[in-house]
């Protein structure tokens, strides 16, 4: 099914492409770059938004933060945040690989630090793939700085499933997965569905 999906969708740019294989080859978790379908998905999401800031919380390889970016309108800007600062040079050489990197300003650290230097700044969407341990907090950090009625996607949600399976709960990923959805779905500050897409993705709107 998913083989009939990627061959019935626009096509994975040739850059991004490249940026999936060698992240597979090059890194230790390489199963966490976006991906086609989701890759596409998050452009089109972009297109019927029309967001003039977008937030980022979780860069990896840059992959995410490129299909946002070629869904902006110009003049458009997406800030993504990665912590681990070993991506770095490969980020940058991806951002530099594309006509849409200019769209993306790169910040290192965590999260829950640099965002407070916003100050009074807003975003119209965030996208949020950070340490799934601390999902609830980077999730509370990021709506802050979310403008009312913006949105913010949520990934990993079903967490490779292991969200109802019981063995898997005394894992501290998982635990902090099972936490974010449990207390999201009593959050009446938002609206929130979760596509059962890839690995899940939670759409939330801010009331």
């Amino acid at each position: 099914m998913e083989e009939y999906i990627l061959r019935h969708i626009d096509e994975e740019p040739e850059l991004l492409r490249e940026i999936h294989r060698e992240a597979h080859l090059k890194l230790l978790h390489g199963f966490m770059v976006s991906g086609h379908l989701q890759g596409r998905l998050l452009k089109m999401l972009v297109r019927m938004i029309n967001p003039l800031r977008v937030l980022e919380i979780g860069t990896y390889t840059g992959y995410s933060a490129l299909c946002i970016a070629e869904g902006l309108e110009e003049g458009a800007e997406v800030h993504t945040i990665e912590i681990d600062d070993e991506l770095e040079e490969i980020i940058r050489r991806n951002f530099g690989r594309s006509p849409f990197g200019e769209r993306i300003t790169l910040h290192l650290g965590d999260a829950a630090e640099l965002l407070p230097r916003f100050a009074d700044e807003f975003f119209d969407l965030a996208f949020l793939d950070g340490d799934k341990r601390h999902y609830w907090e980077m999730y509370e950090t990021t709506l802050a700085k979310l403008k009312r009625g913006g949105f913010l996607l949520a990934d990993n949600t079903l967490w490779h499933g292991k969200v109802v399976e019981k063995e898997a709960a005394a894992e501290r990923q998982t635990q902090g997965i099972m936490e974010f959805n449990e207390r999201l779905v009593n959050d009446h500050r938002v609206e929130k569905v979760i596509l059962p897409l890839r690995d899940g993705l939670t759409l939330i709107r801010k009331k």
